[in-house]
């Protein structure tokens, strides 16, 4: 079995230690923004969708250090230290440095893309429903995008009513700044976190450590190529299954998908071997 031994290796690394600290302060600053200055750094500073207004391009880079609870920073980081301390080791801090944001930036653009797949002919269709809504398409329009809204809201009643009386002009009005209220609320929601970035150095461990042992829940012992792959499958099954969680899932798809053909590239290049 393959050994990954600590012994020799520093346990907080450079790149690791200042990216944790940076994560941490950014975390500091947007409670203290929140609730000193009634900023929200989060909307500022987190990745919004391409159709969104609120879309910067600086955001690509600053969501990566944006975090939406203490659980959130918390794991992220202990994550960034369990498997990011043994591969800066082995890489050194540039290379790390580099993987870091490649991943993060490919789960970035990943998630931007799958977005815009669903959201763009979402807001085709609700423009075209603006030009002449009708209780039909309205009905079609909420069974197709938001289905939970049938369980959580009146739109049945709403629905029957429109149905009774096709022609009024107020309910038309209504329905269609109903749907705008819930296009754009979904549509403005930001993406924070370092996941990405971490779910490609998590990538890698599995690929540059994968006989490593790794203990879930501190109970389970798994090898780490395992567990890399069950996690693989379950942000695809879940991004496929639930895509209203807001959870961007395949933002974790893609820091490893970038991060694997990173280290593809690498491998191919010579700079570095497995161990």
């Amino acid at each position: 079995m393959q050994q990954h031994r600590i012994s020799g290796y520093g346990m907080l690394p450079p790149v690791v230690k200042n990216l944790i600290l940076l994560n941490v302060l950014m975390y500091i600053a947007t409670l203290f923004f929140h609730y000193k200055l009634r900023i929200n750094l989060e909307e500022l500073l987190g990745l919004h969708n391409f159709d969104s207004p609120m879309f910067r391009p600086y955001q690509i880079v600053t969501h990566m250090f944006m975090h939406a609870s203490i659980e959130h920073i918390f794991f992220n980081m202990f994550a960034l230290w369990m498997f990011g301390y043994a591969i800066e080791n082995l890489w050194g801090g540039k290379r790390f440095f580099i993987f870091y944001f490649v991943s993060g930036f490919g789960a970035a653009f990943f998630n931007l893309f799958v977005s815009w797949l669903y959201i763009h002919p979402m807001l085709v269709s609700f423009h075209n429903f603006e030009v002449m809504p009708t209780v039909d398409s309205f009905s079609e329009f909420v069974m197709q995008y938001f289905p939970e809204l049938f369980q959580t809201t009146n739109i049945l009643d709403v629905i029957q009513t429109w149905k009774m009386s096709p022609n009024n002009v107020q309910i038309a009005h209504d329905a269609v700044r109903f749907l705008s209220e819930h296009i754009y609320a979904n549509i403005n929601v930001p993406m924070v976190g370092a996941s990405g970035a971490i779910y490609g150095v998590l990538l890698a461990f599995g690929m540059l450590f994968p006989n490593t042992m790794i203990y879930v829940y501190f109970l389970f012992p798994l090898k780490a190529k395992w567990f890399v792959i069950i996690f693989g499958v379950l942000e695809l099954y879940m991004g496929l299954s639930m895509p209203g969680d807001h959870i961007a899932h395949f933002a974790h798809l893609g820091g490893m998908i970038f991060g694997f053909f990173l280290i593809l590239y690498w491998k191919k290049k010579d700079q570095f071997r497995f161990y």
